[in-house]
């Protein structure tokens, strides 16, 4: 996927303007407080659909527009004068077939938009899901195996859909295109993987007075089937970290996978949330994936089971050599932050 060269050098950033879809989300966020750090980027236009104040996270450099990535016409304002063009949104737990005009289409507007305005890169945040869950698939993943998602996995599917979609795109462009491919994305501010758990919630449902009666009674703890299967995390500092380098130019255009050092299993989870868990044989898993996938009227987050069943685990040494970038944060900090991040998140105001 690696495009030309664009025409200013590769970091040489001085006066960048960055145009952002999804600034307020789980990634966005951290990625604007890095950029607003950074000397070489001299504004930031944020876009999203909900109402945000920038100056409620002490933004200076960045001009807030609502607005939806299925207008073309409110996507080619916001990106016409435009350095680096990055593309965060996306919804993910709700991802099914009722989101891929927005999932699909919205990117597609957004990748074509940044070619006709002649932005010099375009950064996109794909996801490891890419992938898809495949028995097949090698261990560790690298940046050159096939992306073929899982049609099983809307979110998966959407996600590889939408590199053949940037492809498209690009193809033939003067544009430094980088793809980023990240594991879970967790950390204080990005706790989807905690609140993904169906146990969460029935939890968030419950008065406050039942949810500490769960604190001192831990015989009516939830418990987490683990079938074993090791993932990753990776912390949203340490993914606003590679999107940065690659707003200011740095290393080669391209894919890259992105994770923390180590891994896990849903028992580590459990163990950090106080809660139980039980292995499940590989049968029972296929069981409980099936079963889901059957429940017509089961949100798209319960999806997770499936992914629940298969490794994906990535190698980061492309992203490392290419563009030096290294996490500060190893999967296990990662967890601990991710489930204090819950915790305060579920006390009442």
């Amino acid at each position: 996927m690696p495009q030309p060269r664009g025409v200013k050098p590769a970091g040489s950033g001085a006066g960048l303007t960055v145009a952002v879809t999804g600034p307020t989300g789980e990634i966005g966020k951290p990625f604007i407080d890095a950029l607003e750090r950074t000397r070489d980027v001299k504004k930031v236009i944020g876009m999203a659909r909900r109402p945000f104040d920038p100056k409620s996270r002490g933004w200076r450099k960045v001009e807030y527009r609502q607005g939806d990535v299925l207008d073309r016409s409110t996507v080619d304002d916001l990106v016409e004068d435009a350095d680096v063009v990055v593309h965060l949104a996306f919804i993910v737990l709700g991802a099914s077939d009722a989101t891929r005009d927005i999932n699909v289409e919205g990117s597609r507007n957004v990748f074509e938009a940044a070619v006709a305005a002649g932005a010099k890169r375009l950064v996109y945040t794909s996801s490891v899901a890419a992938y898809g869950f495949h028995d097949e698939n090698p261990r560790p993943l690298t940046e050159d195996v096939p992306t073929r998602g899982s049609e099983a996995h809307p979110y998966s599917a959407q996600k590889a859909e939408l590199e053949r979609v940037l492809d498209d795109a690009v193809s033939g462009a003067k544009l430094d295109t980088y793809v980023f491919r990240p594991c879970i994305v967790a950390g204080p501010e990005a706790t989807m993987l905690v609140d993904a758990i169906p146990y969460v919630k029935i939890n968030q449902a419950l008065p406050a007075a039942a949810r500490r009666l769960l604190d001192v009674m831990p015989i009516l703890r939830p418990i987490i089937p683990d079938p074993g299967v090791p993932f990753q995390l990776v912390h949203h500092d340490d993914v606003a970290s590679a999107l940065k380098a690659a707003v200011l130019g740095k290393g080669e255009p391209g894919v890259y996978n992105l994770a923390g050092e180590g891994e896990m299993t849903m028992s580590d989870l459990a163990d950090a949330l106080g809660w139980y868990s039980i292995p499940v044989p590989d049968l029972a898993v296929d069981a409980t994936a099936e079963v889901v996938s059957r429940i017509p009227f089961l949100p798209a987050e319960a999806t997770w089971v499936n992914a629940a069943r298969t490794p994906v685990l990535m190698s980061t040494e492309r992203a490392r050599k290419e563009l030096g970038w290294k996490p500060k944060h190893a999967v296990r900090e990662t967890l601990t932050q991710t489930v204090a991040g819950a915790r305060e998140e579920l006390e009442p105001a």
